[in-house]
């Protein structure tokens, strides 16, 4: 997988779901988050595509900021900016 845009910020912590499927991706999300400060930027990698709903709705209900999404190939990569 390439590597994101030089004018996205960069990350404090990587989440690497690859291989795994809903729900397990979101529970560990939940897990993750919980080690984390307010602004802090988590990216997630992950191949399961009910991730494209699923991340952007944990970010909504939850109050972070998905300030990120790209598909490439079978690879999903997300940057979240937790609220």
């Amino acid at each position: 997988m390439a590597d994101y845009p030089d004018d996205l910020p960069d990350h404090d912590a990587e989440l690497d779901t690859s291989g795994l499927y809903c729900p397990e991706p979101i529970m560990l999300m939940h897990n993750k988050v919980r080690d984390m400060t307010r602004g802090e930027i988590l990216k997630v990698i992950a191949t399961d595509p009910a991730t494209t709903r699923d991340i952007p709705k944990f970010c909504s209900f939850l109050g972070h900021e998905l300030v990120h999404q790209r598909e490439d190939e079978e690879t999903y990569l997300y940057l979240i900016r937790l609220g």
